[in-house]
């Protein structure tokens, strides 16, 4: 008679050995069978279980939360006569806020994230994205036969721009699909923007400004789909015709800014006036301020620029400056400060509190 399951352990070791070597009886050659049969049963209890496993996994992976810490604050871009200045000052809004930070993508290319840059799963303490650290990898391929930006605006190269701008799109989409709930942006806030500075070759010196915004679609009952939309193109650089050659400032969150370092110069500033006794420094900012900025050199213009920028910024406030010079490419005049370890997550002392975070913990859903 065929052995029961917790008969398996009684089964004689002889009789296994006979049946792989031809000599068993007809009860061995039924004991290798059954557990054949078991193996098998097993086997196949194992693969669906995995496969229940796999099925579980996407679904506990979009239920995260991400946390969005934002590069605020203003970027100040000098074309001058040999070279591209580009000074950041961080704003401070909240405890993870980053200082918005020039990126090297080519040596005569570099690009300014801000808004939604580091994005961060406190579920699993795990980085999703740091897309200041991605950006010189992000490209995307631009169809010939697609519309793309005008020659006008930099001739065939520009697709160059389209391509690093609708590379930041693909990775921002594919990131922000994990947003299933509700994102209550302030109206006029976009998701991110990208300053890009460079030197082109046969056209010269360009700034363009791209932004991405975003769109939810309510699937089901607080369930949202989140798509980011391909961005726009703003040329500031070169200026009209006949147009003043202007500092450039751009603002994150956009609003109701401070008033523009070019206005302050003006208007004779006291915190500006203080740091600018050198007679030579107030000549280089007057040209600054009265649209003449290819008339100055980088030596003339970088300490106006680190001058203005140590007098208006708030105590906490980080700084960048960096440089394109027309010969030689990329240059830090003042790098990034490194940046603090994300502190570690305080494990809940009672069950109750878990899946609490303090009331100022940046997260785009709260932004």
């Amino acid at each position: 008679m065929p052995y029961a399951a917790h008969d398996l352990p009684n089964i004689k070791r002889y009789d296994i050995v006979k049946s792989m070597n031809g000599e068993s009886t007809n009860g061995g050659r039924r004991h290798a069978l059954l557990i054949a049969l078991i193996l098998v049963a097993l086997a196949m209890s194992c693969l669906e279980f995995g496969k229940k496993a796999l099925a579980q996994e996407p679904s506990q992976q979009s239920g995260q939360e991400l946390v969005a810490n934002l590069a605020a604050g203003r970027v100040i871009i000098a074309v001058v006569k040999d070279a591209i200045v580009v000074g950041t000052l961080e704003n401070p809004i909240e405890p993870e806020t980053r200082p918005p930070t020039p990126v090297e993508s080519e040596t005569s290319r570099l690009g300014v994230i801000l808004g939604s840059v580091d994005w961060f799963s406190p579920s699993t303490q795990q980085d999703v994205a740091r897309l200041d650290n991605e950006l010189p990898r992000l490209r995307s391929h631009v169809a010939t036969v697609a519309p793309h930006l005008a020659k006008s605006q930099g001739g065939d190269e520009a697709s160059d721009i389209e391509s690093t701008g609708l590379g930041l799109h693909e990775r921002l989409d594919e990131v922000a699909k994990g947003l299933l709930g509700k994102v209550a942006l302030p109206e006029n806030e976009p998701l991110a923007q990208l300053i890009v500075a460079d030197y082109l070759g046969g056209y010269g010196p360009e700034v363009w400004q791209l932004t991405y915004e975003m769109k939810q679609v309510e699937e089901k009952e607080g369930y949202w789909e989140t798509r980011v939309l391909k961005p726009s193109y703003l040329q500031f650089w070169p200026p009209e015709k006949g147009q003043p050659k202007n500092l450039m400032e751009f603002d994150y969150p956009p609003g109701a800014p401070a008033p523009s370092l070019q206005t302050l110069i003006r208007q004779r500033d006291s915190q500006l006036q203080k740091v600018m006794s050198d007679p030579q420094m107030l000549i280089a900012a007057n040209q600054l301020a009265e649209g003449d900025s290819t008339t100055l050199s980088s030596a003339d213009a970088i300490p106006v620029i680190r001058a203005s920028l140590d007098a208006i910024k708030s105590p906490k406030a980080r700084e960048t400056i960096a440089v394109i010079m027309k010969e030689r490419g990329f240059a830090w005049v003042v790098p990034p400060p490194a940046e603090p370890e994300r502190p570690k997550p305080v494990q809940p002392v009672q069950a109750a509190s878990q899946g609490e975070r303090p009331a100022d913990a940046p997260s785009l859903l709260k932004h």
